[in-house]
């Protein structure tokens, strides 16, 4: 495919840890350059955000920490390092006479549907005045239940919130290999038009790309960007100019092609809830879903696992145990488990009640 990204307006790009930091501390000179790609494109009229890593080897440095052994100490460096790390950006930004704010983020900021839409709004209403957003996760405050845990996820997040048009993850390598890129045989892959079970499988494997969550993580924003409608560029932070190329058509790095775009609602349902459960469902219910677009009926269930709520989300399995959807639900685990194998008009002799016909509506439903 040929790739032509100079009519791109709104564009979302994540700088990791691996590219930030040096032995610990802030690499100045590479936030420099990210800095001067960045405000050169506001000028242009493109739409900025910034998803960065940095904050706590910011405050480690600062703290003089060699090492972190705890929850708290790793958030006292992350409070610590925030500050010091916007303060840098602030400085480097308004050099280049760009306005910067700053967005700290958890998953509750996400799963929360109202919270959603706020920061969706703030952030829109900031690229309105020509402001660059600033966003990283709020490791301050952060506890392993509210953690995105990664910032390739985060950026994947965000773009999918303000509905961007292209999403650059920049790391330290040329992007996507088939195996660890130190090791003889690997190859590069320069496009990828879908993420098969094999390329998962692929990404599993160690060293095959460095920095926080490795290719795995990759994939997983990759999923996210493609089903928002949104393309994705994994590329090396260190080339010259690398944003400004991408986006003039080089073929740097590994291109994610975008699949259509789903629906507000239906993004925030498969990607931004929190999944308390899984429902297993036969073959005739996994095409009646994923073929002909229908509701989920008790009667395609066969297991319940986890304990949820109405209005939980879930995750759907077929019978080989893979996930091929995500929903909403209209009963708890419990009741399910009661009318699972059950035809829709048994609900209510089963239960007592009948609030709904299905477990999940269509409208509450997404195929991944």
């Amino acid at each position: 495919m040929r790739r032509d990204f100079s009519k791109v307006k709104r564009i979302v790009v994540k700088v990791g840890s691996s590219l930030l930091t040096k032995k610990n501390r802030l690499n100045l000179e590479m936030m420099e350059k990210i800095v001067d790609q960045l405000a050169s494109l506001q000028k242009k009229n493109k739409e900025i955000i910034l998803v960065t890593s940095g904050a706590i080897a910011s405050g480690m440095e600062r703290l003089n920490l060699k090492r972190l052994t705890s929850i708290p100490q790793k958030q006292a460096a992350a409070a610590v390092g925030q500050n010091l790390l916007m303060g840098i950006y602030e400085r480097l930004f308004k050099k280049k006479g760009c306005l910067v704010a700053q967005i700290l983020l958890t998953s509750e900021d996400i799963q929360n549907r109202e919270r959603y839409l706020n920061a969706r709004n703030t952030l829109l209403t900031l690229l309105n005045y020509k402001a660059i957003p600033i966003v990283n996760e709020n490791d301050s405050v952060a506890v392993d239940e509210i953690k995105f845990g990664d910032n390739d996820t985060l950026s994947a997040l965000v773009a999918s919130k303000v509905e961007a048009d292209l999403l650059i993850i920049l790391t330290d390598t040329k992007g996507l290999y088939t195996a660890d890129p130190q090791k003889r045989g690997a190859g590069f892959i320069e496009e990828v038009t879908e993420i098969t079970p094999q390329l998962e499988r692929m990404a599993s494997g160690p060293g095959t790309l460095r920095g926080t969550g490795g290719m795995v993580t990759k994939l997983r924003a990759a999923k996210i960007a493609r089903s928002s409608g949104i393309a994705m560029v994994i590329a090396d932070g260190r080339i010259r100019n690398v944003i400004k190329r991408i986006l003039a058509g080089e073929r740097l790095g590994t291109l994610f092609l975008p699949k259509e775009r789903l629906k507000s609602r239906k993004r925030w349902i498969a990607f931004g809830v929190a999944l308390k459960g899984k429902i297993r469902v036969d073959e005739g219910a996994e095409e009646a879903i994923s073929k002909r677009g229908k509701s989920l009926l008790p009667s395609g269930i066969t297991e319940v696992k986890g304990r949820f709520s109405i209005g939980d989300g879930v995750s759907i399995i077929n019978e080989e145990n893979k996930e091929f959807a995500r929903g909403i639900v209209s009963y708890s685990s419990s009741e399910i488990e009661k009318i699972m194998g059950k035809k829709t008009q048994k609900i209510e002799k089963i239960l007592g009640y009948k609030d709904y016909d299905e477990v999940i509506h269509r409208d509450n439903l997404v195929i991944l």
